[in-house]
């Protein structure tokens, strides 16, 4: 099994702005978890609405829907002006997602003998972890790329039966 990191998104929702530290080197101020957290919540908890307001509130055209539903904001194009945090109509983004630069995460030295990151080591909430474990719906535990995992609330549309 490989060693993922393991981001609750149920517990950073409880902290009023993220204190994990982060050793990327190409920017001080980077905070790589911001970027998982954004990642998470589009792909995971982002309701992907049909109209999708948070697109069309965009006075900079930075968020778009990708094939797959999942929204995707260009960096270069968003002026982190929070708008499309204040109109979700299901408040699924979170304010410290989106700063007029994007950080990143470039998993540091995630493997085999890891058992922890600057990252881990430093959120007080515990809500990022290095963990074996695989993907488990039944946890609320979903994988978004081969070195992330999620735990959040999945939200899913529900079809009408006749």
């Amino acid at each position: 099994m490989s060693k993922k990191i393991l981001i609750d998104l149920i517990k950073c929702r409880e902290c009023e702005s993220c204190t994990a530290d982060c050793i990327y080197t190409f920017h001080p101020d980077n905070k790589g978890i911001t970027a998982l957290q954004e990642m998470a919540a589009f792909a995971i908890t982002c309701r992907k609405c049909s109209d999708a307001p948070c697109i069309i509130v965009c006075p900079a055209d930075a968020l778009e829907k990708q094939e797959d539903g999942v929204v995707d904001r260009a960096v270069n194009l968003c002026v982190a002006c929070k708008s499309c945090v204040t109109i979700c109509p299901f408040g699924t983004l979170m304010n410290d997602f989106f700063e007029s630069r994007k950080s990143i995460c470039d998993y540091c030295e995630l493997n085999e003998t890891t058992d922890q990151l600057l990252c881990t080591k430093t959120c007080p909430e515990e809500a990022l972890v290095i963990t074996e474990q695989e993907e488990n719906p039944e946890e609320y535990i979903f994988k978004i790329n081969d070195k992330v995992l999620v735990r959040d609330y999945k939200w899913e549309r529900l079809v009408e039966t006749e």
